[in-house]
């Protein structure tokens, strides 16, 4: 007969086997090589609360459009669970999140793993102490269950994965700016709440077949604020290390060439436009990692690098969160005063390359009996060290002066543009009144509307330039201030020429497409007339004598009378949207 003491104790263990049986994942029982369906995420989400009721929140942030819950853990053993608690204990907030691409699933099974482990002291001992950790295992919760086993098939592992887009066909990785699904609409809700000092958008890479089995990517380190770049060189260079001491072969640049399949053409470094995670995070003067492990690379070596990755994160956020989130407060300050200053809209590569050496492993190009391409067949067997060139001296491309006060968005396109700006947590406010006076308007000299529909956009890019102009707008005009600490959110979303600007994703195509005429028989009165006048018919005659395709076009002859007609639109190619000196 056991003795009291000992059933107890037997008792325990049980019970605590028991816990850390429900706290394991479908791919830490297959070894790996399967990872579970959704339903996993949400009976993980409600153990860890029960497992751990003063460490563990778990809570539902938004609903897909196939109507399923989209789950965060909220974990700190500093007593902060909610953003409001965070927030008054002055306490970093890291967000991770997984799944966005979910095919690409290393992010669940890795972060479930990790968050285990450090709950239980095993790994980043302590750092929960000193940050609140927002863990979305599933961010494309759609997209995760339409499951299947060749869902990607240049990738090992594991055995069936979720898809790359949602439900609706979006790729949630093109959506942070233009916010189109519910589940961006979703996830900036839950950033507007919790204002992640560090946010870490995990993946696995596409790409040709190497050594390297992981590349972190950080901005900012090449854009936005300058002291937010020396956070996130740190931030990059203390996981990159971590990583290289574990075994890994990381990588501070994305491994794609510039001319796919051809590896002799190296690789270009760059920021990514805000459309991407670590894009788009730089405008809210806050850090952003994205983290590619390599698809090539066995699903257990994926799940232990990016285990190896969010646990690496966790302890220098742990160790340097303090500082860099009053550096971000300080960028928070300095951004609001950018008005009239130059700011860069978009980042290039500089021409000159440095050759660097890059684990490879030996290859042949050889023309395709299929396809009839050239095609790159590697040979795993052979580790090769390729010397390769590697363009990483970024500058900016696009500069532009920031407004001296702001931006006015017309009556008629103020309710959508409103309902764009309150989803990103921009500052505006409406005008009671109708407004009159100087301002900057840009007249496109050029558009151009793009070819195939991307992301259920047509895209639309404009030359041109912005001048001063008189203008008036009715009431019900917004005002949005520069002078926010969101200004350079504000800049990617209203200037025209901005990679990823509600222009350029076709939200204004109104504005550029022609809408009235005059038939030309009556256009050829008019130009008769026009042409007494000595100065049009010398300009008339110039473009005659120097622009021969001008010559050649009837339509392009009557359209140089009908331009300068009162009946000509003058609302044409204007963009609606104005620049101003002087708040309202």
């Amino acid at each position: 007969m056991l003795r009291p003491l000992c059933a107890s104790l037997l008792l325990a263990l049980a019970s605590a086997a028991n816990a850390q049986s429900a706290l394991t994942t479908v791919a830490e029982r297959s070894g790996f090589s399967e990872t579970g369906r959704y339903e996993e995420v949400t009976a993980l989400c409600d153990a860890f609360a029960r497992q751990y009721p003063k460490a563990v929140r778990c809570t539902t942030f938004g609903t897909t459009p196939e109507g399923r819950p989209m789950k965060a853990l909220v974990a700190s053993t500093s007593g902060a669970l909610t953003s409001e608690q965070a927030q008054r204990r002055g306490l970093p907030v890291v967000l991770i999140q997984g799944g966005i691409h979910a095919g690409e699933i290393d992010g669940k099974d890795a972060g479930f793993l990790a968050l285990r482990e450090v709950l239980e002291g095993r790994a980043a001992n302590g750092a929960l102490d000193r940050l609140v950790w927002v863990f979305v295992p599933v961010f494309n919760v759609d997209g995760h269950e339409r499951f299947g086993a060749w869902n990607r098939p240049n990738q090992r592992g594991p055995k069936e994965m979720g898809w790359r887009t949602t439900a609706q066909n979006y790729n949630l990785n093109r959506d942070y700016l233009k916010a189109d699904t519910p589940e961006m609409q979703a996830m900036l809700q839950l950033v507007q709440r919790w204002d992640p000092l560090v946010t870490v958008d995990l993946h696995a890479t596409n790409g040709a077949q190497f050594e390297h089995d992981i590349s972190i990517q950080v901005e900012p380190v090449h854009a936005g604020d300058a002291g937010l770049r020396t956070a996130g060189l740190a931030l990059r260079t203390g996981v990159i290390d971590d990583l290289a001491k574990q075994g890994s072969l990381p990588l501070p640049y994305y491994p794609s060439f510039v001319v796919q399949d051809d590896p002799t053409s190296g690789f270009e470094d760059g920021v990514p436009p805000p459309r991407f995670s670590h894009g788009y995070f730089l405008l809210r003067n806050r850090i952003a990692m994205l983290v590619e492990t390599h698809s090539w690379k066995e699903y257990p070596v994926r799940v232990r690098i990016t285990r190896n990755t969010v646990v690496s994160v966790l302890e220098h956020v742990a160790r340097d969160g303090a500082s860099w989130l009053t550096t971000a407060k300080q960028a928070d300050i300095a951004t609001a005063s950018l008005g009239g200053r130059q700011e860069p809209l978009t980042y290039v590569a500089a021409p000159a390359a440095r050759t660097v050496e890059f684990r490879g492993y030996a290859y042949t190009r050889t023309t395709s009996d299929v396809s009839g391409a050239l095609m790159t067949r590697y040979d795993e067997t052979t580790p090769q060290v390729w010397k390769v060139p590697l363009k990483d001296d970024i500058r900016p491309g696009i500069v532009i002066e920031a407004p001296g006060a702001g931006y006015l968005v017309p009556a008629a396109e103020a309710a959508w543009v409103a309902a764009v700006l309150k989803t990103h947590g921009v500052e505006y406010r409406l005008l009671g009144k109708p407004w009159q006076g100087d301002a900057q308007v840009f007249r496109a000299t050029k558009s151009s509307f793009g070819s195939a529909s991307e992301e259920t956009h047509q895209r639309l890019t404009v030359e041109g330039d912005w001048t001063r102009e008189s203008r008036a707008t009715p009431a019900g005009a917004l005002f949005v201030p520069i002078a926010q600490p969101r200004a350079r959110l504000v800049m990617a979303l209203l200037e025209p020429k901005a990679p990823d600007s509600l222009l350029a994703w076709g939200r204004f195509n109104n504005a550029f497409e022609r809408k009235e005429y005059m038939e030309d028989y009556v256009a050829e009165a008019v130009a008769r007339e026009m042409l007494r006048d000595p100065a049009v018919k010398a300009e008339f005659e110039r473009r005659l004598r120097e622009d021969t395709a001008f010559a050649q076009s009837p339509a392009a002859r009557l359209e140089f009378f009908y331009r300068r007609h009162p009946s000509w639109d003058e609302r044409y190619q204007l963009y609606p949207v104005l620049r101003v000196d002087a708040a309202p």
